[in-house]
């Protein structure tokens, strides 16, 4: 089986893990780098090319780890592989959606699915009063399309909220605000799903005096057994995102699980360490799977 793993670098440690369990499959696997794929539509069949080569039929499968800063490319060049008939384990909607927090919440809040309390505006005139909305400070304020805990910030005063709200106002920068989960003192549940499963799940546990639990901030991992409500959560939002493989992040509430965001690449270094659990394994199996039947 030809599969294609959509990354900009082999160095990257998800991807070399995810090429390795491919290879050591039996698979032949190629790194593409989609920042360097151009697509030709027009006369015949629209054409996929790395530099020169086509390499529209190459391939059974592709494996997208699209970075934040080429999300809309990147998902166009997984457009047309999927136009092309090739399996992707992430459909290219999924991608932008899940990159976007507040189309994420928008898609989970109409299926149901818990979320914290959240509020977006561009609106620079009513800050005071959307943080009143929220039941006041503390607030969380996140960047829409931040990735690694990068952009989430936390204001425990009304002062201090309305200078940072302010400023990424003035910046003509998107953001949402959320409630402060006090409750959940730093901690968040990550849980892996690969197809219609949970492989693998981890708690985070932020440093002291760090407020966000991400293992890119320090974050302590061990291993733990979601709930069937956690479960729940996590698979229907993957499937609801339109993602085959994807990275799902709660928190425990006083009023119970709520989902925080989804990652449509999930990082494989600090869940595979704090499980014992081969992810990149279970992904290739995903894709055999799938782009056996549908190279048939």
């Amino acid at each position: 089986m030809n599969i294609a793993i959509l990354s900009v670098n082999y160095n990257v440690h998800s991807t070399k893990r995810i090429f390795n369990e491919a290879k050591e499959a039996g698979h032949y696997v190629e790194l593409i780098d989609h920042t360097k794929c151009s697509v030709k539509l027009g006369e015949g069949k629209p054409r996929i090319f790395l530099g020169e080569e086509d390499v529209t039929n190459e391939f059974d499968a592709v494996i997208p780890r699209i970075g934040a800063k080429v999300t809309r490319h990147g998902a166009a060049i997984v457009k047309q592989f999927e136009m092309n008939n090739v399996f992707s384990t992430a459909r290219s909607l999924g991608i932008t959606r899940a990159r976007n927090k507040v189309r994420t919440l928008q898609i989970m809040a109409r299926k149901n699915i818990p979320i914290p309390e959240t509020v977006f505006s561009i609106n620079p005139d009513n800050i005071e009063e959307q943080i009143k909305i929220l039941g006041g400070p503390p607030v969380i304020i996140k960047l829409q399309e931040g990735t690694h805990g990068l952009g989430v910030i936390l204001a425990e005063s009304k002062k201090s909220a309305k200078s940072i709200i302010d400023t990424f106002y003035k910046m003509d920068t998107s953001i949402l605000l959320q409630k402060y989960i006090e409750e959940a003192q730093g901690e968040d549940i990550r849980i892996i799903v690969v197809g219609n499963k949970v492989v693998a799940s981890m708690k985070r546990v932020s440093e002291i005096g760090e407020f966000r639990s991400n293992v890119h901030r320090g974050a302590q991992t061990e291993a733990v057994k979601p709930t069937a409500k956690e479960q729940y959560i996590a698979l229907n939002a993957t499937k609801y995102l339109g993602l085959g493989v994807a990275g799902v992040d709660l928190m425990r509430s006083k009023k119970g699980p709520v989902l925080i965001e989804v990652n449509a690449s999930p990082g494989l270094r600090g869940i595979e360490a704090a499980t014992g659990i081969n992810v990149a394994k279970h992904i290739i199996q995903f894709v055999e799977r799938n782009g056996f039947q549908r190279r048939k």
